[in-house]
């Protein structure tokens, strides 16, 4: 576990939820004033007499809960309805590092197109250094002419994809160009989540 679970200071950690219930999950969750983050994305549906937009889970069945890793926080959290359990592994939830949770949260509320997707399994780590996205990493992936850039919650093994143009990111390894102008790029956490 991360230095901040075992010091009590709240992290994120993954949930998992019954089927198709993730928004009555979240709604319990904030009725019982505990953080929550569940990345929805609009989708076009279609019945058989009309089609509508509707607020879709970006990760079917998850949903993200940011809580001191104690046993009164977390059972509070299992007792919710709709919630399954914590994901990790043997040794217990495994906390989400902030910056996979904010590389999220800045793209939905900059309300860039981005599509769920399984983290790939070739690619080169790549980070945005210029423009509203820049200091998001993740991985590059190219299809034909087009770069997408997949940011991924490895706790759950999802990710989103978003069209990236590929000027914009350089390798996560090296140095940024802005460091060497003395600007620094940083993920800024006013986004109202």
């Amino acid at each position: 576990m991360n230095t901040a679970a075992t010091l009590g200071e709240a992290s994120w950690y993954a949930v998992s939820t019954r089927s198709r219930q993730e928004k009555v999950a979240a709604s319990m969750l904030e009725s019982f004033g505990i953080e929550n983050f569940l990345p929805l994305a609009m989708e076009r549906r279609q019945w058989s007499d009309r089609k509508q937009m509707v607020n879709v889970p970006l990760f079917p069945g998850y949903l993200f809960v940011r809580i001191p890793m104690l046993r009164e926080p977390q059972l509070r959290v299992l007792k919710v309805p709709g919630v399954v359990r914590f994901i990790g592994n043997h040794a217990g939830p495994q906390a989400i590092p902030e910056a996979e949770i904010e590389g999220i949260q800045t793209v939905l509320s900059h309300r860039i197109p981005c599509i769920p997707c399984s983290i790939p399994k070739v690619g080169e780590r790549v980070r945005i250094f210029r423009g509203v996205l820049a200091g998001i990493e993740g991985t590059l992936v190219r299809s034909g002419s087009d770069s997408n850039l997949v940011i991924s919650v490895e706790t759950i093994q999802q990710s989103i994809a978003i069209h990236v143009d590929a000027s914009d990111v350089e390798s996560a390894f090296c140095p940024s160009p802005a460091v060497f102008a003395g600007v620094t790029p940083t993920l800024s956490a006013e986004h109202g989540f």
